[in-house]
């Protein structure tokens, strides 16, 4: 048997957000069943690179697939300025639940991008106004582009506003963009005066201080303690939707004024996964303005490698190549 190398363009031509998206909402769904089996995220923190590893192992079972994955990915926020380098490197090994084999090793930069937008995209189709036309972006990276093209695929987005304080990066996002929305720089009090609104911001201080009455927030930023992209008085009065306890209460957006004790229990209303299932309201049941969580998990890593895998295949994509021996002689 042969395991199949996908690099990046193969990886990024065979997820196309719509199929990331679905999977990733299946994925939650699962999750929320109880079929999935993720163990904590792992963090190797490496102070003397200002970075850290982190280790994210799943297996999920959605009702038309299962698989199993392990992503190795970093976070090294001195990489583009030090090294020509993206800020998150990751690589992921997709194996056959059934036998163990690993089917494919595959960029998991890529993957990480899109499946941040594709749960973004899942959780704003839940609870962002069905009516939903503008978009504010905190923050003007790499991921802003994910989060407007993934959440455009759920929503008629019309008009967008972005806010970075990279005045390079704003212009670079408007014209990237200026041929499918209107799109502008602008404050970070306009951003968020948007229907929806995606943080992807590092800051450990928060930076959205209000926003519109019905606005949705994706908070993606903060994904290790000390985070902190949106003021206590926005999601104490929020509706707050989490992926996930254990990490949103200790890397999360939540999870500073979790720790000061502004928040508790009470103040969360539902994990995603509910709201998927249909245990827990979205939109319909709810009135004014709520707030995703998103620390991202190794659900979503499997179900964007199942995708890319699946895709790859029947595309003949990739290359094949021997990484474990099978004989049973040996």
């Amino acid at each position: 048997m042969k395991t199949a190398l996908l690099g990046p363009s193969v990886v990024d031509e065979q997820t196309p957000l719509a199929d990331v998206i679905d999977a990733v909402e299946a994925a939650f769904g699962a999750y929320a069943r109880g079929d999935v089996v993720m163990p904590a995220k792992s963090y190797v923190d490496l102070p003397r690179y200002n970075g850290d590893f982190r280790s994210m192992p799943a297996y999920v079972a959605a009702d038309a697939w299962d698989a199993a994955a392990v992503k190795w990915v970093n976070v090294h926020p001195d990489n583009p300025r030090e090294h020509d380098l993206p800020t998150v490197l990751g690589t992921l090994i997709y194996s056959d639940p059934e036998t163990a084999f690993p089917l494919a090793v595959m960029d998991g930069t890529h993957l990480t991008r899109k499946r941040t937008g594709a749960v973004a995209a899942v959780a704003t189709d839940h609870l962002a106004l069905p009516d939903a036309t503008s978009m504010g972006l905190v923050g003007a990276g790499v991921q802003s582009y994910t989060q407007l093209v993934a959440i455009s695929q759920v929503r008629d987005i019309e008009t967008v506003v972005v806010a970075d304080r990279n005045e390079s990066a704003v212009e670079a996002f408007i014209e990237y963009f200026e041929d499918r929305f209107s799109v502008r720089g602008g404050t970070i009090a306009e951003a968020a005066a948007c229907d929806v609104l995606s943080t992807v911001t590092p800051a450990e201080e928060p930076l959205v201080h209000s926003v519109g009455d019905h606005t949705h927030v994706n908070a993606i930023g903060a994904d290790a303690p000390g985070k902190h992209e949106i003021a206590d008085e926005v999601l104490t009065s929020a509706t707050i939707v989490i992926d996930d306890y254990e990490q949103c209460t200790h890397s999360g957006e939540i999870n500073v004024p979790w720790s000061a004790g502004v928040l508790t229990d009470v103040d969360i209303d539902a994990e995603l996964g509910e709201i998927v299932v249909g245990d827990r309201p979205g939109r319909a049941g709810i009135d004014g303005v709520t707030v995703f969580d998103s620390t991202g998990l190794a659900i979503q890593d499997v179900a964007c490698a199942h995708v890319a895998y699946e895709n790859a295949r029947d595309a003949d994509a990739g290359v094949d190549f021997g990484l474990v021996g099978t004989d049973l002689s040996d």
